[in-house]
């Protein structure tokens, strides 16, 4: 009687363990989503970040990275501590999932406030950078930033093509002529911004600050909703950390 009693009691832990490794293997993943979305970010859009004044965009990313990092250690952790049934194993993991938790609510609060604040923020800074800051020294890589916004959302200017009759760069001789930057035209080739003509610029299409505050949105959105979903996956993992803990046995010392 005494030894069935005993095979009994178990039955819930073993489901409980198994459902929380597999969790665990979810979340390993998840946390490989987590750190490639920040990263990708910070790589594949590192010129724009350039442009912005702000560091709250990147800052996001940043905390993505490592909230992504802890969670794929977390998940071995997570692995350990329910095959191997210690209390104090899943102790330390339920407080890292809470850390976890924490840092991802943190992010997408972050890329909310962001994306209260962009069109102001963008309003205000875009336009002086490019006229002041384009094709000087030490700011090369605002100018490929300008060049690169330029081409892949064909538009000119911050407002409009009319943006760089107030250049430093343009009023210089440095431009050697060119009303705009060869990276206005349509098809780039060395001084074809000295033709402002709208066959040969972005001129009819607009500036680029409307189109660059759409796309920063756009991937906000994304930092927001990967931060919190996740964090609201993490919840259940919590619940079954704490009922697998409460199932166990106080261990021995």
């Amino acid at each position: 009687m005494g030894v069935s009693e005993e095979k009994k009691e178990p039955c819930g832990t073993v489901c409980l363990k198994y459902l929380l490794f597999a969790f665990n293997f979810l979340f390993w993943l998840a946390g490989g989503v987590v750190m490639a979305v920040g990263v990708w970010t910070l790589v594949e859009k590192s010129d724009y970040i350039s442009l912005l004044p702000s560091k709250t965009y990147a800052a996001s990313a940043y905390i993505l990275i490592l909230a992504g990092a802890i969670v794929m250690v977390t998940g071995v952790l997570g692995c350990c501590a329910t095959f191997k049934e210690q209390r104090r194993l899943l102790r330390v993991y339920f407080v890292l999932l809470l850390c976890i938790f924490l840092l991802e609510i943190l992010a997408g609060i972050l890329a909310y406030i962001y994306y209260q604040q962009l069109n102001e923020e963008l309003k205000q800074n875009l336009r002086e950078t490019m006229i002041q800051k384009y094709q000087q020294k030490t700011y090369e890589h605002i100018t490929r930033a300008v060049d690169k916004l330029q081409q892949e959302f064909k538009c000119c200017g911050s407002n409009s093509s009319s943006d760089w009759e107030e250049s430093i760069w343009i009023r210089s001789g440095d431009s050697k002529g060119r009303a705009v930057p060869d990276s206005c035209c349509k098809t780039p080739t060395e001084f074809c911004g000295r033709r402002q003509h709208p066959s040969n610029i972005y001129k009819v299409e607009g500036g680029c600050i409307t189109k660059l505050e759409k796309f920063i949105l756009e991937h906000l959105k994304i930092i927001g909703a990967v931060g919190v979903g996740i964090a609201c996956v993490q919840i259940i993992g919590m619940v079954f950390t704490c009922c697998l803990y409460r199932s166990l046995k106080t261990e021995p010392y």
